[in-house]
């Protein structure tokens, strides 16, 4: 079994004995961030592109890919961005498998470096169905935190089509879930959201 064999809330909540309570603004006082010129012209370019597609991969790698560039941009490049890398922390668990997008409060580039911290899934339209992958990879994270000797006290998740953006906090065995479907427009609030997680969250 891997992160996307979790097709529901219901069933990582069970195999990892989770509570999660919904409906949770954890946001709401993140100061947005101004991107950056390159990636206004890019989401400008890709935007039309990225909403005429019906493709996951293609909203990833117009959309999500070029904001978490600007991310770590914003970061002074202090933090490490993963796309697609193998992620496996605990294969007896279930804990196994690539994760979409990752960032790690290391900026070393070369290996997955702990503290993980912001864990991204990509998915095609609907948010509901990717948020028991993004679940088991928060719980990934956190025991991989763990076994490094690098705890952090809360890790965030995103479930994103691109268009739409959807939060997730981990503290403990408590996953807070914000149902609010943040557009990407305008790019300055996701872009404070996630500058605030992986830097100060």
């Amino acid at each position: 079994m891997a992160y996307s064999d979790f097709k529901t809330v219901g069933s990582v909540k069970s195999a990892f004995g989770l509570t999660t309570i919904e409906d949770v603004q954890f946001l709401t006082n993140v100061v947005p961030v101004k991107p950056g010129e390159i990636l206004t012209a890019i989401l400008a370019e890709n935007l039309p592109l990225a909403t005429a597609s019906g493709s996951e991969k293609a909203r990833s790698e117009l959309i999500i890919s070029p904001v978490l560039v600007e991310v770590r941009r914003q970061l002074d490049r202090k933090i490490g961005l993963f796309s697609g890398e193998d992620f496996t922390v605990d294969i007896e668990a279930k804990l196994s498998g690539c994760c979409d997008f990752l960032i790690s409060r290391s900026a070393e580039q070369l290996e997955i470096e702990a503290p993980v911290i912001v864990l991204i899934e990509a998915k095609q339209a609907d948010l509901k169905l990717g948020l028991g992958q993004c679940i088991a990879e928060m719980v990934a994270s956190q025991r991989f935190n763990q076994s490094k000797e690098k705890p952090l006290p809360v890790i965030y998740g995103c479930v994103s089509s691109g268009i739409l953006w959807r939060f997730l906090k981990l503290e403990g065995t408590v996953v807070k879930i914000d149902l609010t479907d943040y557009a990407i427009t305008p790019i300055d609030r996701i872009l404070g959201y996630l500058v605030w997680m992986a830097a100060k969250g």
